[in-house]
């Protein structure tokens, strides 16, 4: 595939049909996948009100957070819009109670209108080509008190990244977004602390919590040499993934964010 277009869907959205291998290795394979499953494993109990409640996981990809909670007493609604994607996940999640469908993040409100308890949606948001949409819909999906995990890369984090590298002109340029082509994975809209919460406001959602993951990880010249310096960079990781300012700069912001309680009449 060569046009610029070649993996992006009619809505613009970044999708990942015929890159499961890429996407399996990019995001998940070696150090920053292990450390990205390792903070959420503890994070995700501190952030969340967690009782076994249903859970619709939205752009599940290869089920590895619908594993988690499934193992965890909570029956799991998994949707995904790229077909290999949720093959993978069907194959890996057989046995434990999660239900897949194939659908895009536009299409719940008539699929698996809910309400629900409990969204998650991470890592999901920065390849669509409206994020702020997306964010609304989620919304519309909650029921009152229901919270929505939410997991987006972070802009400001990429912008680092750059300048550690020496792009400067590019960070200059604030040229940071992935066009979709190819097989790159460089996420199409990138967001930002500012914009998550701003959103969050415009639907009436409050954010309860909020972490950086790998507020480190990303930006060291050269990768632990062993065994013990891979444990010391966890226990960093995890010490000030919610320490102001070093969440602000973790690759992926991580957020609780709460549909409140409908008001007695």
């Amino acid at each position: 595939m060569s046009d610029s277009s070649s993996y992006l869907s009619q809505a613009g959205d970044r999708h990942f049909d015929g890159l499961a291998d890429k996407f399996a290795a990019s995001l998940y394979g070696g150090l920053r996948g292990e450390l990205r499953l390792a903070l959420l494993d503890r994070l995700l109990p501190e952030m969340l009100e967690l009782h076994a409640q249903p859970v619709l996981e939205v752009g599940g990809g290869l089920g590895q957070l619908a594993g988690w909670l499934a193992d965890r007493g909570h029956p799991v609604t998994l949707t995904e819009p790229a077909a290999e994607m949720l093959a993978r996940a069907r194959r890996s999640l057989e046995g434990r109670a999660v239900t897949c469908r194939q659908a895009p993040l536009q299409d719940l409100p008539s699929q698996v209108p809910g309400p629900w308890p409990l969204v998650s949606c991470h890592a999901v948001l920065e390849w669509l080509a409206d994020p702020r949409a997306a964010l609304a819909t989620l919304a519309g999906l909650l029921a009152p008190g229901g919270q929505l995990s939410l997991m987006v890369f972070n802009r400001d984090a990429l912008r680092l990244s750059n300048v550690v590298k020496g792009n400067l002109d590019k960070a200059l340029a604030d040229r940071l977004e992935g066009q979709g082509r190819r097989k790159r994975l460089t996420p199409i809209s990138p967001l930002t602390h500012r914009q998550i919460t701003g959103w969050a406001d415009e639907q009436g959602l409050e954010v309860a919590a909020v972490a950086g993951l790998r507020v480190f990880h990303d930006y060291l010249q050269r990768p632990p040499e062993d065994e013990a310096q891979r444990e010391a960079l966890l226990e960093l990781e995890w010490r000030y993934s919610r320490v102001d300012p070093h969440w602000r700069l973790g690759r992926y912001l991580l957020y609780t964010l709460i549909r409140p309680e409908e008001p007695a009449s």
